[in-house]
């Protein structure tokens, strides 16, 4: 793929910072982002399938997902919508159920350039510490440029319509 997925952690931040552009117009990227029967077509790693995909996109809703893998663990993250401003960035809260106390902070920026849109992920976390077990063992991401590489063949049938 042309596009390749940035990753930059800071290593005196909380923070994990993404960068990754797709041959598509913003509002079509909006849209794969925010609803979920396009979600569920690219976001998170290629071994793990949707068993609960919940989204009461606007601000104060919620969204909860769960995805399973092969070996029958599930992986479960919900948090609160806290701003939307379409169609170029969403903030929300970010919790995996195993640790509720390590609270991140997502903000996606979506932005255009000549009809291609960068998606910019910033993740805050409360600790270094949050923020590296977040990263660790490169899960995560694997698990995004896996997701971003369908989101890309998405949004190409999106644009042959």
């Amino acid at each position: 793929m042309a596009n390749k997925l940035e990753v930059i952690v800071d290593p005196h931040e909380p923070t994990i910072e993404t960068r990754r552009t797709f041959n598509a117009p913003r509002e079509l990227v909006w849209e794969a982002w925010t609803k979920p029967e396009h979600l569920k077509r690219w976001c998170g790693p290629d071994r793990l399938e949707w068993v609960v995909l919940e989204m009461d996109f606007r601000v104060g809703g919620k969204y909860r997902w769960v995805q399973r893998a092969p070996d029958g663990n599930e992986y479960a993250f919900h948090g609160e919508y806290r701003e939307i401003v379409r169609p170029t960035k969403i903030v929300q809260t970010f919790i995996f159920d195993p640790m509720p106390d390590a609270v991140a902070v997502d903000t996606l920026t979506l932005e255009e350039h000549d009809g291609k849109t960068t998606c910019i992920t910033m993740t805050l976390h409360t600790s270094i510490e949050n923020r590296d077990g977040h990263f660790a063992n490169g899960g995560m991401e694997v698990g995004m440029r896996e997701g971003y590489d369908r989101l890309e063949k998405l949004l190409s049938e999106q644009l042959r319509r």
